[in-house]
């Protein structure tokens, strides 16, 4: 292939641009690959004519690392990548890619030109083991590692393991305190790697206002949303983003709901009569006090119990009525269906489902429902399936609060347990009423039908 000049290159970009010939004809007409033509169209689209005068330009390692991640992370050719930074040849490019993956960035360090000095350099002089010198080094040896693996487990806290990254993280933050080299050694890790993270974190990073406002939102619910509900509260203040993208920012940061447990049990055997199973697991309703949802679940802090008992209404998933009580007796479900009862109108025909825990079976129980006209239905003993609404609430209740929070009492407890169900009620969106609280959809979409 033939040497061109730079007068020969540009007129043959020039060429092209003009709109009258392809890659290939030039390619035919030439002699040169179109590989090369489309590098000097671009060489010249970016840089002009100055771009193809010859630079003897000696070229840092930390520059030849920038062209090479670049190529990495936009998958540009080194034609291109050669046009974008003006380098002379792409052939250069491909000759540091060489070198950096064989020896790292060591091997993209500049060697020095000309005979190498026939002077001795003159070795440090070694401190003497045991003397001051020697003390204060190994001092400020030790001292370097602590403030490394202090920062270390506070990174990786979070995260859960020690990456790359975070190792090259700590060093930028000591490395005004610390030799950089010293800090690499403690990290053990390549210095190629420590400069490549150290140029990616000088960038600004464009998830930044992003993460903030995941965080704000997390900590706004206390770790209670999910990726999901986050990535629709975002929406709402001008963030538009996939809920994948928002699910890894979150493990970047280090945020996650925790998994829920499982709950009380309060079946004792059949003391009484067994209603039967008349909601049949069709647990949607179209109106309010049409069918309503109940159960017990237990907390067990501080050496004591609480038992709480709620009523959930099926048409908007909103807790209508609760009572929290030190032991499980009757009176903790008879005042939970006195407030209930209070909410019907006289037009009302609900049905109360259940499991078959013995508050349910008792006749006291059973004569206030037959005297507010409510329908009772139990669901087949030990089958939770039945009553899968009320189960799921209490999962809700014990993972984003019960397992996610820190009390410093039992009545402390109970104060963050009544402001759960108000925030519950109020606060927290559900997928299935179009992304509103329960009570919203009430106000919002009930009373508009």
């Amino acid at each position: 292939m033939a040497n061109f000049t730079a007068e020969e290159k540009i007129f043959i970009a020039r060429l092209y641009l003009a709109g009258k010939h392809s890659y290939l004809e030039i390619q035919d007409l030439y002699k040169v690959s179109y590989q090369m033509i489309q590098g000097w169209v671009r060489l010249y689209q970016i840089q002009g004519e100055v771009g193809f005068k010859k630079s003897y330009t000696n070229y840092s390692a930390e520059f030849k690392m920038d062209v090479l991640n670049y190529m990495n992370e936009t998958g540009t050719s080194s034609y291109e990548a050669a046009a974008i930074f003006n380098i002379s040849s792409p052939a250069l490019i491909r000759t540091w890619r060489i070198h950096f993956n064989a020896g790292g960035f060591d091997a993209l360090i500049p060697k020095k030109k000309g005979r190498t000095s026939m002077k001795k350099e003159t070795k440090k002089e070694k401190t003497v083991e045991g003397s001051v010198e020697a003390l204060e080094e190994r001092i400020k040896q030790l001292e370097m590692e602590n403030a490394y693996f202090k920062k270390v487990e506070c990174f990786s806290s979070n995260a859960g393991k020690i990456t790359s990254k975070i190792k090259a993280q700590v060093i930028y933050e000591l490395k005004t305190f610390y030799d950089v080299v010293a800090l690499i050694k403690v990290a053990d890790i390549p210095r190629s790697t420590y400069y490549y993270w150290e140029k990616r974190l000088n960038r600004k990073d464009k998830y930044f206002g992003v993460k903030a406002a995941i965080q704000s939102i997390y900590h706004e619910h206390k770790g209670r949303y999910g990726y999901r509900r986050i990535t629709k509260e975002l929406k709402k203040d001008g963030f538009s983003h996939n809920p994948k993208t928002i699910n890894r920012l979150m493990s970047e940061i280090g945020l996650k709901c925790l998994v829920r447990l499982k709950k009380y049990r309060s079946y004792k055997g059949n003391s009484g009569r067994i209603a039967p199973n008349v909601i049949q697991r069709n647990f949607k309703a179209k109106k309010m006090n049409q069918k309503w949802v109940t159960d017990v679940t237990e907390f067990h802090l501080f050496g004591e119990k609480r038992y709480l008992s709620p009523i959930l209404d099926l048409c908007n998933g909103e807790i209508i009525a609760y009572s929290v009580m030190k032991r499980p007796v009757y009176q903790l479900v008879g005042d939970m269906l006195e407030q209930a009862v209070k909410r019907l109108k006289s037009e009302d025909r609900v049905t109360l489902h259940s499991d078959q825990g013995w508050h349910y079976q008792m006749k006291r129980y059973q004569r206030t429902l037959r005297e507010y006209g409510i329908r009772q239905s139990m669901s087949r003993k030990g089958n939770c399936l039945d009553n899968a609404v009320m189960e799921n609430f209490f999962g809700l209740l014990k993972s984003e609060l019960l397992y996610l929070q820190e009390f410093e009492s039992m009545e402390h407890f109970e104060e963050e347990l009544h402001d759960y169900i108000y925030y519950y009620n109020h606060k927290r969106m559900k997928k299935k009423l179009k992304d509103l609280s329960p009570i919203q959809y009430r106000t919002q979409i009930l009373e508009a039908a």
